[in-house]
């Protein structure tokens, strides 16, 4: 807890002001609490058994002073503390997205994305009560039990340590529950973590899963996550809420002997009954503040275990880290000497020796698994190399500013990305959106007619996933995307695969024509797209078996007839 409270405590700086708020609202809370205990003490004494007429008119008065000032204290205890709360978490989550999204391609590979949206929102959701609410909550209780053992030991020392002897008693049960507490909320936050990458699953695959009518499949995998989740939470609450009996029957046991000494010392005239009465009401009000802080504790528990879930995030680091000289202006030439590519074990690429000059159109063609899209992950950095160097001109990769980088690279892929959003920032994506130039790269893609003919032309709303377009549209939008940046090197993995003959025939047409300035690379799967590329570079289990154009390739290369005839059958 100590760590928790450390790591959290820099964030505070910036609320001094609303701290102060906070806290006079804390001891308002407090001391309307001690005021109540000890107003017993005159109504009972002065009004009740002294018949005193005045004290009559000031006890209310009084009472109500105190209950506001704990009813207003509470408010400006809750208001300020919430707005501290919610402000530190929402910097703690925008650190934590900020911190995720610098991670390698491969940490998102690996990591189940339903898991990364749980601990960006389920697991901050659980610090937040506890850098808010339950902070100050432990400081308001803290500070009312202070107060009240302050009415108790004035009111009668002796009493006060045979009222109060039972306290320490409670302390190791109170560690052992939070212990444990902590264990089942870790678990908890897992088994969350499970439902949301389930969840996620689901509403992503929900085409799949009509098509294969695997509705009920899916329903049962999450009924046995959710009851799981169940179970766990249920141990959670027994846990918890062992805090109360305990705290009941130490309480019990304390106020007995209260009563008993306490009574005695009344009928021998020792004290009176206002004092008694008085003492009795703050020990009684003493054992609520301090169930609501073991309660709180506990619950802090859940927030520790979340803070840990977090941290196992900051300690992953990326390992592909960015250069410092920006991409050469106009890039002449790629050039991979030696390359090799190691996913862990597996060797994805090797012996990788290939040019790209500027205008050339380079297809990348092979069997799956070939190695084609590895080179492509190599190209945007995705992946570094684990041999060998790739040159733009002169220039390492590796050198290169990876933002300056990507900056001047538009990719094309297979899986089409649209966003929720209109079609020209679909388009503009991380550019600045022009009109007219997003009107000329739809164009260019031979998207625009259809694009104009929508109910608000290029400011229509896209669904998310572009659901609301067809196939070959959504690979339009995207084509238009990657033309907008105007990159030096523009990479096209089966750019055309939705496309119907026509419209392929022409976006053929449109990237022949796009290419004369740049660098293109083409994965393509079939080869009619790239009868017009400049050079053909054949992959065969990680390596290039051949390169050189259709023509030589058909003449000389075993590999790339193999994949002709095939493609011909």
């Amino acid at each position: 807890m100590k760590d928790f409270f450390k790591y959290y405590l820099p964030y505070y700086k910036d609320y001094k002001l609303k701290i102060f708020f906070a806290l006079i609202g804390i001891v308002g809370v407090a001391a309307g609490s001690a005021g109540l205990a000890y107003i017993v003490k005159p109504l009972l004494d002065q009004v009740f058994i002294e018949k005193d007429q005045q004290m009559l008119y000031i006890v209310p008065v009084l009472l109500i002073a105190v209950q506001t000032a704990q009813g207003v204290g509470k408010y400006i205890q809750i208001y300020y503390t919430s707005y501290i709360g919610q402000d530190i978490i929402r910097i703690v989550r925008d650190k934590l997205l900020a911190h995720i999204l610098t991670l390698d391609i491969d940490f998102f590979q690996k990591k189940h994305g339903g898991e990364l949206i749980s601990r960006v929102t389920n697991d901050i959701n659980k610090i937040q009560s506890a850098v808010s609410s339950q902070i100050a909550g432990m400081i308001r209780e803290i500070l009312t039990i202070i107060a009240l053992i302050g009415v108790v030991i004035y009111q009668s020392a002796e009493l006060a340590f045979y009222g109060l002897v039972v306290m320490p008693l409670a302390i190791y049960p109170l560690t052992v529950l939070a212990k444990k507490m902590k264990k089942l909320s870790f678990k908890s936050q897992e088994k969350a973590s499970d439902i949301t990458s389930h969840l996620s699953e689901i509403f992503n695959n929900v085409e799949i899963i009509k098509a294969n009518s695997t509705e009920k499949t899916e329903l049962e995998k999450f009924e046995k996550h959710n009851k799981k989740f169940f179970d766990i939470n249920i141990k959670s609450v027994k846990t918890s809420e062992l805090t109360s009996p305990l705290m009941e029957f130490l309480g019990a046991i304390a106020a007995a002997i209260v009563i008993v000494y306490g009574g005695s010392l009344v009928i021998k005239g020792e004290m009176t009954t206002g004092t008694f009465m008085s003492f009795i009401a703050a020990l009684f009000m003493l054992y609520a503040p301090i169930k609501r802080l073991s309660t709180i504790y506990n619950k802090l528990q859940s927030a520790i275990a979340a803070h840990e879930r977090i941290l196992t995030v900051y300690e992953i680091k990326p390992t592909i880290l960015t250069g410092e000289q920006n991409i050469p202006q106009k890039v002449e030439s790629i050039e991979f000497k030696d390359v090799e590519l190691k996913y862990e074990d597996f060797v994805a690429l090797k012996n990788i020796n290939l040019t790209a000059k500027l205008g050339e159109k380079v297809a990348l063609v092979g069997d799956s698994g070939g190695g084609k899209s590895s080179l492509i992950n190599l190209i945007i950095r995705f992946y570094d190399t684990s041999k060998g160097q790739i040159l733009f001109n002169n220039t390492c990769l590796r050198d290169i500013c990876i933002k300056d980088l990507r900056k001047n690279i538009s990719v094309v892929t297979q899986r089409v990305y649209i966003f929720n959003d209109t079609v020209a920032a679909n388009v503009a994506y991380g550019e600045e959106l022009n009109e007219e130039k997003v009107i000329e790269a739809l164009k260019q893609a031979h998207a625009y007619d259809f694009v104009k003919d929508m109910e608000n032309g290029i400011y229509t709303t896209l669904d998310e996933f572009g659901t609301n377009l067809s196939g070959g549209q959504r690979q339009r939008i995207a084509i238009a995307r990657a033309l907008y940046k105007n990159p030096q090197i523009l990479i096209l993995d089966e750019a055309t695969s939705a496309l119907d003959n026509e419209s392929e025939s022409i976006i053929s047409e449109v990237i022949d024509e796009v290419c004369q300035n740049r660098i293109t690379f083409v994965i393509a799967h079939r080869l009619s797209t790239i009868k017009n590329a400049d050079k053909i570079a054949v992959f065969k289990k990680g390596e290039i078996v051949c390169v050189g154009s259709e023509e030589e390739l058909l003449n000389n290369c075993k590999e790339y007839q193999r994949l002709y005839n095939l493609a011909n059958i």
